[in-house]
């Protein structure tokens, strides 16, 4: 990771929880994403928030948000969607991926 990046990242308060050479985990808050680097849209994977059934993802089933994890899945809030969607905006921009390139 560059120095430009991890600046990027402080700035938005995303802080990188694990890093290997097959991926990279960032954080902020309760927000997580999982990042394959070097691949197309610098690999970032989907987003999702941590609840008491570990981490769950966003997933969006017949135009309803839902939090999927380990097997189940509960009807995402208003709040949690707009958590999710802006950590993953800022971290998109932060790695210098465009939102409509990943």
């Amino acid at each position: 990771m560059t120095a430009e990046i991890a600046a990027r990242l402080a700035e938005v308060g995303i802080e990188v929880a694990a890093e290997s050479p097959e991926y990279g985990m960032f954080t902020r808050g309760m927000c997580a994403a999982l990042v394959k680097p070097g691949t197309a849209g610098n690999g970032i994977g989907s987003s999702g928030i941590m609840t008491e059934a570990g981490l769950a993802f966003l997933v969006w089933r017949d135009g309803r948000p839902y939090l999927a994890a380990k097997g189940r899945q509960t009807l995402a809030s208003p709040e949690q969607v707009d958590e999710i969607a802006k950590f993953s905006l800022d971290l998109k921009r932060a790695l210098g991926v465009e939102a409509g390139d990943a």
